[in-house]
């Protein structure tokens, strides 16, 4: 498809966008029968407690054959180099007694030093647990179901046959063990360098999984989708060096446990989690502003692209007979320094695709999960602002879906922005192009967009032609309020608006644009406040099941009324955890004692689930 098939598309999304539509008035009510009685009519009876409730509880997951996606390991181990196996331990930063094999480039000595290097910031690490807790089943009494809102979804459409609805989650926001059992410093191990003291335990879940997806189960949620830390699997990152044989073994448990559960795992390769290898001898590198995206990943260094291939092949030739799908990158554009990051990322990801389908003979899916925000004019009469809005959504998902979905250029957006782009060629393309079996998106809200000088698209352009320019790099000017002055939507503790009508236009954007099926592969709501909160007030957060319901009923109009392919979603996320600085937003959907790690049900959890069962899905 050339260029200008592809502004034909964009052209045809922007005139979909929403408009508004002049009303006098308040809200019609057609579902009303106009031949109600104008009076009612009052009169005595007797009274009595008659009022009762019906006690519903949650349906678990019911274990069946597991489906296979490949061979068994033993076969696919053949498919790369020999590798050797080995463990390291736990590092204690206050340990009085030094390694003495000095002379190994891998021992524990070296892994020790990589922990000094690393230097984390307020390291402490004082869990509860030190080993894999057994699971226990679920009491009755946690799985009756909360009291119904007054209002809810009164839709009459069902979900597709095999639609997939989960629970995410990713290894460094909930797993802890931080330095324990061989797992090396990644970029989430030093990121937070001010005065919050990140808390390196989280959620103990590397401790606790088989509890946590007993629960998971117990609820009735079948896809269970997760994030593989690089840095347990390889501590020292490159090519050639030993595998941990204890992070091999834990992923392999946790796997083999979700699927006894009647589950199915999706993984996720890189969850940000970077290994500080890629930042050569000097960390502070890790804490530079990127031109791209809200952190430097270290994607540009010229190693990374055939370590993470190498890594890749490992995870999956021991995992890929269980996984149903993978994931290559988590939402690359955040963490996307510059032109050559961009490259790197869709360059290695497309050399895991092929490796997965041609020589692995993968059966699974594989994508990557793209970020959110979608971007909307903030008046849809005004083409400067639909403009800006076009300009900011290619840029966010072109870079990368373009290539990928379409096998065409980088967006203009990106090329007249990013100056150091690396070009793509004839054979960059083929390569590419199919490398993808659906568009995974995190689409928690939208945002408001309009060119930096109101009503002026030239000066978007000016923007993208200025280095220094403040609106860098999508040189648009993004805001939460509408031309009518009000929000876009009820806000939550952070970024998120309640934005249920934008995402059904995200959906068509996303389908008519790149014509793959759309899974969302992360979306959720932090109830503002909810930490200040107490406990039981926090488990009764509606606001946050009038997020995924909203959400989950403009899904259904958008498979059903827009013909939109949409084939999955999963809630983030299945606990609140460390949201990369604090644990204030809580985007869970069961809370978390950070004393003694209790979990507990919150009833946008049950919500959510009965709203999905009841329209079909397993």
């Amino acid at each position: 498809m050339n260029r200008l098939t592809l502004a034909g598309l964009l052209g045809s999304t922007a005139l979909a966008q929403q408009v508004f539509l002049p009303a006098q008035g308040p809200t019609d009510r057609p579902q009303c029968e106009a031949s109600q009685a104008p009076e009612p009519t009052y009169s005595f009876t007797p009274f009595s407690y008659t009022l009762t409730t019906t006690q519903r509880t949650a349906t678990s997951v019911t274990p069946s054959a597991a489906t296979t996606y490949a061979c068994p390991p033993e076969v696919l181990a053949t498919l790369i180099p020999s590798q050797s196996y080995t463990t390291w331990g736990k590092w204690d930063p206050n340990a009085t007694e030094t390694a003495s094999d000095t002379d190994n480039p891998y021992g524990n000595a070296a892994w020790t030093a990589l922990w000094e290097y690393a230097n984390p910031p307020n390291f402490t690490e004082t869990g509860v647990y030190s080993t894999t807790v057994e699971p226990t089943p679920i009491p009755s009494e946690e799985l009756v179901l909360p009291p119904r809102d007054y209002f809810g979804p009164n839709d009459c459409y069902n979900f597709p046959e095999g639609f997939e609805f989960g629970v995410s989650s990713s290894a460094s926001q909930v797993e802890g063990a931080t330095a324990e059992e061989g797992k090396s410093p990644s970029l989430m191990d030093i990121l937070v360098q001010d005065d919050r003291a990140k808390s390196y335990v989280t959620n103990e879940n590397y401790y606790l999984y088989k509890q946590d997806i007993e629960r998971v189960a117990a609820m009735g949620v079948k896809y269970f989708s997760f994030s593989i830390a690089w840095t347990r699997i390889l501590p020292f990152a490159l090519p050639e060096t030993p595998v941990n044989q204890e992070g091999i073994d834990h992923y392999n448990d946790l796997i083999d446990f979700i699927v006894s559960k009647g589950m199915v795992p999706e993984v996720t390769l890189l969850h940000f989690d970077t290994p500080l290898q890629f930042y050569g001898d000097n960390l502070t590198e890790a804490q530079r502003a990127p031109e791209i995206g809200y952190v430097n990943g270290a994607y540009q260094n010229e190693t990374f692209p055939d370590a993470f291939v190498n890594y890749a092949k490992i995870v999956m030739t021991h995992y890929a007979d269980r996984v149903a799908t993978w994931f290559t990158f988590n939402e690359p554009l955040l963490y996307c320094d510059n032109g050559q990051s961009v490259y790197n990322v869709i360059k290695a990801h497309s050399q895991v695709y092929h490796f997965y389908k041609e020589e692995l003979n993968g059966q699974g899916k594989i994508s990557m999960k793209f970020n959110n925000n979608f971007g909307v004019p903030r008046d849809p009469t005004s083409q400067a602002d639909v403009e800006a809005a076009d300009h900011f959504n290619s840029f966010q998902l072109g870079p990368f879906c373009n290539p990928i979905y379409l096998g065409i250029d980088y967006p203009e957006s990106y090329k007249s922005t990013i100056q150091d782009y690396v070009p793509l060629t004839a054979e960059d393309l083929e390569y590419m192009n199919g490398t993808a079996d659906f568009l995974g998106i995190d689409p928690y809200t939208a945002t408001v967009i309009a060119p930096p000088e109101a009503g002026n698209a030239q000066s978007i352009m000016d923007c993208a032609a200025n280095a220094s320019s403040t609106y860098r790099p999508y040189c648009v000017n993004q805001t939460t309020t509408e031309v009518n002055g009000w929000n876009i939507g009820y806000r939550s503790q952070t970024y998120v608006y309640i934005t249920p009508t934008y995402l059904r236009s995200y959906l068509n954007y996303l389908w008519n644009t790149w014509r793959h099926p759309v899974v969302l592969t992360e979306f959720g709501f932090p109830v503002f406040g909810e930490d200040d909160k107490e406990v039981t007030d926090q488990l009764f957060d509606t606001p946050r099941s009038l997020y995924y319901l909203s959400f989950m009923s403009e899904v259904l109009n958008a498979i059903w009324e827009d013909g939109v392919h949409v084939s999955g979603a999963f809630a983030w996320s299945y606990m609140d955890n460390w949201e990369f600085g604090d644990y204030t937003a809580h985007f869970g959907i069961q809370t978390v004692n950070r004393t003694s790690q209790e979990r507990r049900y919150k009833k946008s959890f049950f919500d959510l689930v009965d709203f999905m069962k009841a329209r079909g899905v397993e």
